[in-house]
């Protein structure tokens, strides 16, 4: 789950890591109220959408208020294509407006999982405002990693060892290592997937402060955190994804025609390796989970069909905790529910199969059967050519 960067540093505040003066803004004359409530002669007026790299039409500095009016007028309502949006860009409703800083020197600072090593790391640079690929590219020898032990969490030495690294001024290294501390806290407290800041920025004055904000939260530890749920934004996320996450369902939208219902995510894994392994292309990974219901299952179709480039489906269930009955049961409901217009493939084993497969064969639906997973994809992958 993504997060705007208003909403980032709402949540930094909240552990005690200075931000800089600035407030959100939802219309052009609420941009220029707002920069004149901040004061001062310079801000910068910045879209706010779930992507990076906005450097390019995305952040502008205004040096009087009319300009912060303009600037604001041209954001709100475009679409702001940038490196991480895709060619359709994302809808920009909102800019923060935040008040001009005086900056000596910037850094990268982020947190996040490593997964080879099955821990968390705090990835640091004195390269500050450039993407941390093309740092590690360009000046590999730039990059500080400090592994962090979760049971112990960022410890104040190892803080004081990454402020030490980045040669930041003797001066403000107190400051910084109490930043790092409170980004480490927010980043275990609320369960984050990322925490990036870009640049982390020392100022003519002596501050440190995150003047760009990039949070990421994991989905299965959402059920923690009722209060995050509230921080959606509908307008930057896939419709698809969206619907799916309101049926609890694990989904994510993919570029291919064969919409794939699977049960477990190593095995939906699987089926769209086999179906590319024939030469076809999944439309998205679905993981029904081990206790869907009949409405799940009916949940799961509406979303696949509501995809005009889908030409197969392809279920591929193995009955564990998930008897396959069941899922023959939502399956024949769901295709009276959505009135079927694609072929539909089924390859079902495991718990209650027999019945499973009677439930299919007696519903009177043209659903074509497979035995093997390998036959259900060749099958699916056949049968979008044909469309």
């Amino acid at each position: 789950m993504k997060i705007h960067e208003y909403q980032a540093r709402e949540i930094l505040q909240d552990f005690d890591v200075p931000i800089p003066a600035g407030k959100v803004a939802e219309t052009p004359s609420q941009a220029r109220e707002v920069a004149e409530q901040l004061g001062g002669t310079v801000w910068a007026v910045k879209a706010q959408v779930h992507a990076g790299g906005r450097g390019k039409g995305g952040v502008k500095l205004a040096r009087n208020l009319e300009q912060v009016e303009e600037l604001a007028k041209t954001m709100i309502g475009m679409r702001l294509v940038a490196k991480q949006t895709g060619s359709d860009g994302a809808l920009v409703s909102k800019v923060l407006i935040q008040q001009g800083v005086n900056i000596v020197s910037e850094y990268y600072v982020g947190f996040l999982i490593d997964r080879a090593n099955q821990s968390p790391v705090l990835l640091a640079s004195s390269e500050g405002g450039m993407e941390i690929e093309k740092v590690a590219a360009d000046f590999p020898e730039k990059i500080v990693k400090e592994y962090i032990d979760s049971s112990v969490g960022l410890t104040k030495e190892q803080a004081k060892d990454v402020v030490v690294k980045l040669n930041m001024d003797e001066k403000v290294r107190e400051k910084a290592e109490k930043v790092l501390l409170g980004l480490w806290k927010a980043f275990k407290e609320k369960d984050c997937s990322l925490l990036e800041i870009n640049p982390l920025i020392v100022t003519k004055e002596g501050e440190v402060f995150p003047l760009d904000a990039k949070m990421t939260f994991d989905d299965n530890a959402l059920y923690r955190h009722p209060e995050l749920e509230v921080l959606i934004d509908p307008s930057q996320e896939d419709e698809t994804e969206l619907k799916a996450h309101e049926a609890g369902l694990p989904y994510i939208q993919l570029d291919g025609n064969i919409a794939c219902l699977v049960n477990g995510a190593g095995l939906a894994m699987a089926t769209m390796d086999t179906i590319k392994l024939f030469g076809g292309e999944p439309a998205n990974f679905l993981d029904i989970g081990g206790g869907a219901s009949v409405e799940k299952v009916t949940a799961a179709f509406e979303i696949m069909l509501s995809k005009p480039e889908v030409k197969v489906i392809l279920v591929n269930i193995f009955g564990g905790i998930m008897k396959c009955d069941t899922i023959a049961e939502g399956i024949v409901e769901a295709c009276k529910v959505v009135s079927l217009t694609v072929p539909l493939v089924v390859r079902m084993k495991g718990t209650h199969e027999d019945l499973g497969k009677q439930i299919l064969k007696e519903s009177g639906l043209p659903i074509i059967t497979a035995e093997t997973l390998g036959e259900a994809a060749l099958k699916a992958v056949s049968l979008a050519k044909e469309q």
